[in-house]
């Protein structure tokens, strides 16, 4: 055994006068150590270079909820009706206010003051519980409140400076409820241009006043012509005017729109109303003396109020008439349709959707007029931290997994026909990505988001609504990134060492072999 232990050599030498150079030996030999030195570099660089690996698992996510962040522009649709809805299968939350900023764009998308901000729907009166006469009876005498059709109402704007018109549906039970407090108003309006007309009408004048030349005096000074348009009806003229939700209370100024009516609907403070709209269209004339003001009196004797309540309309009308100024009077809500909504919403981890749509308490809506057109500049999932460290390069991600956390960022969904809205089907994918931790050291879940956007067709008597639908999948991705052992480098060399060296020998060999041949010939 120690005879066949001393006498293993795996590297015996072969002497030196054996052995014999050549020229060609010489340029392989060079061609070896290039073919090394180059392998060397290749496999160094690829050994301090670390790669990304996926792996798919169950989701063992133990959060119950996740968070839902967006910022979405509604192109056409007011902040009084843009609403929140959630929905899974573990209940429904309407109407979602809290960590939710509602902002008023102008026509252009340019975001406007804080009067649109966080904007929610209020409870109004929908009409006055003081009148107690039913639509019938008030009719017994006469209606007051005017009914257009398509060419009287370009008629009504021609002929009175002020008409405050009522856009109603015989269907819509708020435009039923209005009706009564409505024709008390017209019927206020009527009462106050007589007074008018009265007063300057001498005592021996009256026996040649005709009842025609009467009523004409009448309609000439009446404060507000107060009129109605049946849009059942007259189809066209509303949809002609953008009337999006019943009843609408619009008022125009010589012929032109001037606001719609969003107080609440009783016969005093829309008399009230009325006065603001006439001082601020005519600041040369003194309120006090104005005809809207003098019908807001008889507004309030009519209604009989008195004492303390009394005394509170006065403070309020002395409060808005000391806060006139201080306003931007530029400011026009009804000019302004569209909204943007900012925030987040905590939604189960169970399918569900969210949905933005129109709604109002206080009006029905008109669905063929509803446009929920809108544009997503923000929509993730997950703590809105993941989002930051993530757009603002704090941590390193996959290529192919970058733009998937908000995919749908900067895109817009216009709808160009009645009763259609997009539907957005979103797959959540639970992801843990190596190295993505919070400032304290919290492993941090980011999600992908596999999206697709179909449009959706509604029934003509259903309000359209943008909704994004979404499912968590069960399989969650994780990412980390990996190099390669230093047993593997090593391994590494020395095949190229010893691979290039056995090579070459080969191919020297042959060639001499090749040479030897042909030189016995």
């Amino acid at each position: 055994m120690a005879r066949w232990a001393a006498s293993l050599d795996m590297y015996r030498k072969v002497p030196v006068d054996l052995l014999e150079g050549t020229k060609r030996g010489s340029i392989l030999s060079y061609g070896a150590i290039l073919v090394m030195v180059t392998l060397f570099i290749l496999e160094t660089r690829a050994y301090f270079t670390t790669n990304w690996v996926s792996n798919l698992v169950l989701d063992d996510n133990d959060e119950s909820r996740v968070m839902v962040n967006f910022n979405i522009t509604m192109m056409d649709l007011r902040c009084d009706w843009a609403v929140v809805d959630t929905v899974s299968v573990l209940g429904t939350d309407q109407n979602v206010t809290a960590h939710v900023s509602k902002w008023n764009l102008d026509g252009v998308g340019i975001r406007k003051t804080y009067q649109g901000r966080n904007k929610n729907q209020k409870d109004i009166a929908l009409f006055d519980k003081d009148v107690t006469e039913t639509y019938e009876q008030l009719l017994e005498d006469g209606e007051q409140a005017v009914s257009l059709d398509y060419h009287t109402f370009k008629y009504a704007l021609d002929d009175f400076e002020y008409l405050f018109v009522d856009f109603f549906a015989s269907w819509c039970s708020h435009c039923l409820d209005l009706a009564p407090t409505w024709e008390t108003l017209a019927e206020v309006m009527e009462e106050t241009a007589a007074e008018l007309v009265d007063g300057q009408i001498d005592e021996e004048d009256w026996d040649e006043i005709t009842k025609e030349e009467y009523e004409h005096a009448k309609a000439a000074e009446k404060p507000v012509m107060i009129a109605k348009v049946d849009c059942v009806l007259h189809h066209a003229l509303c949809q002609e005017n953008l009337i999006m939700a019943y009843p609408t209370l619009r008022l125009y100024v010589d012929g032109e729109h001037v606001d719609d009516y969003r107080g609440h609907r009783t016969v005093i403070e829309m008399a009230d109303w009325l006065v603001q709209k006439e001082g601020k269209h005519e600041k040369e004339t003194e309120t006090s003396d104005s005809a809207a003001t003098i019908a807001a009196q008889a507004a309030r004797r009519r209604m009989e109020v008195e004492g303390d309540e009394a005394e509170w309309f006065n403070e309020i009308k002395h409060k808005h008439h000391r806060g006139k100024h201080n306003r931007n009077d530029n400011w026009d809500e009804s000019e302004h349709p569209g909204c943007q909504i900012v925030g987040s919403l905590m939604i189960d981890r169970v399918p569900g959707n969210f949905h933005i749509q129109a709604r109002s308490n206080q009006h029905d809506l008109v669905p063929h007029m509803t446009n929920v057109s809108h544009i997503v500049h923000e929509l993730s999932i997950g703590d809105p931290l993941t989002r930051r460290m993530i757009t603002g390069g704090k941590v390193e991600l996959p290529k192919v997994v970058k733009d998937k956390f908000s995919p749908m960022d900067s895109n817009s969904y216009v709808t160009h026909e009645y009763h259609q809205a997009y539907h957005h089907y979103l797959k959540v994918v639970t992801t843990d990505i190596e190295g993505l931790k919070s400032y304290r050291g919290r492993q941090l879940k980011a999600y992908q988001i596999i999206y697709n956007s179909q449009r959706a067709l509604y029934e003509n008597n259903k309000v359209p609504e943008a909704k994004f639908i979404y499912d968590l999948a069960p399989i969650a991705v994780n990412y980390k990134k990996e190099g390669r052992h230093w047993y593997d480098y090593l391994t590494s060399l020395m095949a190229i060492i010893g691979g290039t060296f056995t090579v070459v020998g080969m191919m020297e060999s042959g060639i001499n072999a090749a040479v030897a041949k042909r030189r016995r010939r």
